[in-house]
């Protein structure tokens, strides 16, 4: 007799006994990077020689499309309709990854090679998003080969080569196939849990709105000793424009940043008893440092942030005896959907006017991925929520939004449907940089979560249909 508790002992069996491993291994081995030239035959390659096989396996039909913008990665989508009358579960994820960056990897590690060192499998794309996709899709086949072959729902998938160059496309095809991807909810996985031993589910994501203040001065440096004293110093502009923007601690000084009201009601109360951690050796928590009175969980989930990402005068590696010409930062907010964001830039040239920093220009400035979020008290998010304690028998934490960037936005926008998040994957496991891996623990839990989700989905007590 078919049972949810076969359904998950197979589940722990694809980890056990090698089969995620092996598969990930697999995956790891394409070199299929979107950012590094002549790797477009590789996008594919993931997507027709890897993805496509298994899926059909499952009773899947696929097509892959061409992207939508020209020079970036194509899209496969795949579905598995059982009965229209039952639920339609929409995954997504992508098979891209950013550069290898080979010679960065500690102990020759092969960025394309699966690397299994303690509780740890190294490889490029391993966390970031991989594993990710993989873990969704071998639990799906743990529950159809439980119930024999039946799911008791019906399955899409979207499966996008251009994440890691910003979903380019994604928006756009995603709209002009909204029949075609139509579903009652998005459940997929990508970024961190909110520490490793806590299962977490995300119900949006934090936007990125990127600008650049620049200070030109004259064409070219001048002599130090003749000028300097005389001629103003474009980095010391600089530097002042970005103290009056946030100050010795981190707090922010361009207020009307942030949303009115300050941290939703909402928000606060979903974040209530959070704790954040789990950054590796690489990142530290410092207590002082960010927004006053709100909590750590509050600072990255539920507030605005101003990151400085590059910062430039003269020539660093080879310093001039002059003083520079020019100076530049490239700039970050990272935001919630409560903020409005057509207020950014107007309210940062107000900001440095009132200063009396007129040389200082804002440039550049814009949207690089829209804020998303459902509501975290959502049926499906609920609905999700229990299926996970069930499964995990632990307490599953919800937070509004990632503190990283998702495409959500564009499966809200035009399918209309709400978005959950289910991370595999913890901060520290490096994901853009050297040494990227997964972690064996999430990684095992994610099997037996999301092996109960899709033993669930194909039993009645599914939120109502929209």
């Amino acid at each position: 007799m078919a049972s949810r508790e076969g359904a998950l002992a197979r589940a722990a069996a694809c980890f056990d006994q090698g089969l995620l491993k092996g598969r990930l291994a697999e995956l790891v081995a394409v070199p299929s990077s979107s950012q590094e030239p002549g790797q477009e035959a590789e996008l594919a390659r993931y997507l027709t020689q890897h993805i496509a096989p298994w899926v059909e396996r499952l009773g899947f039909t696929t097509r892959l499309h061409p992207n939508p913008l020209d020079g970036f990665g194509p899209i496969l989508t795949a579905e598995r309709m059982e009965d229209p009358a039952r639920p339609t579960i929409l995954l997504y994820g992508h098979g891209d990854t950013v550069r290898g960056l080979p010679e960065q990897w500690s102990n020759n590690r092969d960025p394309w090679a699966l690397t299994e060192e303690g509780s740890l499998w190294y490889g490029r794309g391993t966390a970031d998003n991989k594993g990710q996709h993989a873990i969704n899709l071998l639990a799906l086949e743990a529950v159809l080969a439980e119930r024999g072959g039946k799911l008791g729902c019906n399955v899409k998938l979207v499966l996008e080569m251009a994440e890691e160059r910003g979903s380019k496309g994604l928006r756009e095809f995603v709209a002009a196939n909204a029949g075609l991807l139509a579903a009652d909810a998005l459940i997929a996985s990508d970024g961190p849990r909110l520490e490793p031993e806590v299962p977490t589910i995300a119900t949006g994501s934090r936007g990125s709105f990127n600008f650049e203040l620049s200070v030109k001065l004259r064409e070219g440096g001048v002599h130090s000793g003749h000028w300097g004293g005389l001629t103003t110093d474009p980095a010391i502009v600089l530097a002042h424009a970005l103290s009056t923007m946030m100050d010795r601690n981190g707090k922010v000084l361009v207020r009307d940043w942030f949303p009115q009201g300050g941290v939703p009601a909402a928000v606060k109360q979903v974040l209530a008893g959070c704790e954040v951690g789990g950054g590796g050796d690489a990142a530290t928590i410092d207590p002082g440092w960010g927004e006053p009175g709100l909590s750590s969980a509050e600072k990255i989930y539920g507030w605005n942030r101003l990151i400085v990402l590059a910062l430039l005068s003269g020539k660093p590696d080879n310093p001039m005896n002059a003083v520079a010409p020019d100076a530049r930062a490239h700039c970050q907010i990272r935001y919630t959907v409560d903020s409005d964001i057509s207020l950014f830039e107007p309210a940062l040239r107000h900001h440095l006017d009132v200063h009396g920093l007129h040389q200082v220009k804002v440039e550049n400035a814009g949207v690089r991925m829209p804020a998303s979020r459902t509501t975290p008290d959502h049926p499906w998010v609920r609905w999700v929520q229990d299926s996970m304690q069930q499964s995990l028998g632990k307490r599953v934490q919800i937070i509004p939004n990632a503190s990283g960037g998702l495409p959500g936005d564009v499966f809200i926008d035009h399918l209309g449907i709400p978005v959950v998040w289910v991370p595999h994957s913890y901060n520290g496991c490096k994901q853009h940089g050297p040494d990227e891996h997964l972690l064996q623990g999430p990684a095992r839990e994610g099997l037996l979560a999301f092996a109960g989700l899709w033993w669930d989905a194909g039993e009645a007590a599914t939120p109502p249909r929209r």
